[in-house]
């Protein structure tokens, strides 16, 4: 809903939720007045590195968050760190980043832009999108030694990764010093009337507070959202940790995966993913009123039609009903709708029957033959149902079969 210049306190209420902090409140409350006397737009960074390829739910939180900015009437300003990426944030790091190539940067900022999209308004009016390089690539050395000379080692020193490394004897390289004060100066460049972040972000955006003040600028707002736990319940989403769920999974994977979430963490995910009202959240977390498994049931509802639009959310929900909750009741095997078919060339078919790890991966279910035998060994591959047990054995195989990995991924086979 599009509320442009609403009420301060109506304002508020929609972009306080869910926050960890807000540095400080009450000059978030005195720029929205004066934003809505003015009929003036307050300007919301928030900073993207593209040293990954792709995002997910977590990076959702902090972009809807600018999206309720953007609906307010507000002007999101989406800095895509091209050149801080050559770095890496060192934020909750135990060791320095490797370099990126400039290519790898490029491909990996043009794939954030995109997915960003799936949350952000990107019409023009609504959206400014800047790289920093633009800034920080014209600087000279003598600029570098300046805006290095705001700080102290003291300063850098009192961030807990620092410290812990420094402590520990961990190399800390001095580039790394310099990361703050580049995210900084983003604010400075773009003159930044509140800043976004996650937890982790927390010290890199109060320095771009004390940067503005040096600038004689008013200095930024800094509004601060908790880390998104993973699927496991307990660390936060990542990919590398396997426990996320991307914004371009299908509708199928997105709702499964949503329903394998910790009833604990249900809360959490309904107040930082969805638009819910908090009066009907507690309601559907709370176990008197509402049963768990109708809970999640919910939430996947919800976060799968923000990406997808109910009907596709809708028929992910009766997929994943008929598949766990129908197999519970009859025993009998259902497949979504929307299987991939795979056809198997004949050559890798001798009468009727297929090597076990040709066949895993020829549907795509692994990138190697070793990564195949370690997920037959684990149970993780099933045909028509059934478990297939040998990875070095063959598998009989005729036209429409059913080739599962795990819970949620199928393909039906074609055999010509």
């Amino acid at each position: 809903m599009v509320m442009p210049f609403a009420s301060v306190d109506e304002q508020l209420a929609v972009l306080t939720r869910g926050c960890e902090r807000i540095d400080t409140l009450d000059e978030l409350r005195g720029k929205l007045e004066r934003s809505r006397a003015a009929n003036a737009p307050l300007r919301i960074k928030l900073g993207l590195d593209p040293t990954a390829p792709d995002i997910h739910l977590g990076h959702t939180v902090v972009l809807r968050k600018m999206r309720q900015f953007q609906d307010l009437g507000h002007k999101a300003v989406l800095i895509i760190g091209d050149y801080t990426a050559m770095i890496g944030d060192p934020s909750g790091r135990s060791k320095t980043r490797p370099v990126l190539a400039p290519e790898q940067i490029r491909q990996n900022a043009q794939t954030y832009f995109d997915q960003a999209g799936h949350v952000l308004d990107v019409s023009p009016e609504k959206l400014e999108v800047r790289y920093n390089s633009e800034w920080l690539g014209t600087l000279s050395f003598a600029d570098v030694i300046r805006l290095a000379g705001q700080m102290t080692v003291g300063q850098m020193l009192k961030r807990e990764d620092f410290r812990n490394r420094f402590e520990k004897e961990i190399p800390i390289g001095v580039h790394e010093f310099l990361y703050p004060l580049m995210q900084g100066y983003d604010s400075v460049m773009i003159k930044a009337d509140l800043e976004l972040g996650g937890t982790d972000q927390t010290f890199n955006n109060l320095v771009g507070r004390d940067l503005q003040k040096a600038a004689g600028q008013e200095p930024q707002v800094v509004m601060i959202m908790p880390i998104l736990v993973g699927l496991d319940g307990q660390q936060k989403m990542s990919k590398s940790l396997g426990n996320y769920v991307g914004v371009t999974d299908s509708p199928h994977d997105m709702f499964g995966k949503l329903m394998s979430v910790p009833d604990e963490c249900v809360l959490n995910y309904l107040t930082l993913l969805t638009s819910m009202p908090t009066d009907e959240i507690r309601q559907v977390v709370d176990p008197r009123q509402t049963h768990p498994m109708e809970a999640k049931k919910r939430l996947a509802l919800e976060v799968t039609a923000g990406f997808h639009g109910l009907e596709s959310a809708q028929q992910a929900q009766r997929e994943w009903e008929a598949i766990h909750q129908k197999k519970a009741a009859t025993g009998e095997m259902v497949v979504p709708a929307d299987t991939p078919v795979v056809e198997l060339p004949p050559n890798i078919i001798t009468d009727g029957q297929v090597p076990a790890i040709k066949l895993v991966v020829k549907a795509g279910f692994a990138s190697s033959n070793s990564d195949a035998r370690r997920l037959i060994d684990e149970g993780g591959i099933r045909l028509n149902g059934e478990a297939v047990k040998d990875p070095l054995g063959s598998v009989a195989v005729k036209d429409g079969d059913v080739l599962q990995r795990g819970k949620r991924k199928f393909v039906r086979l074609a055999v010509r």
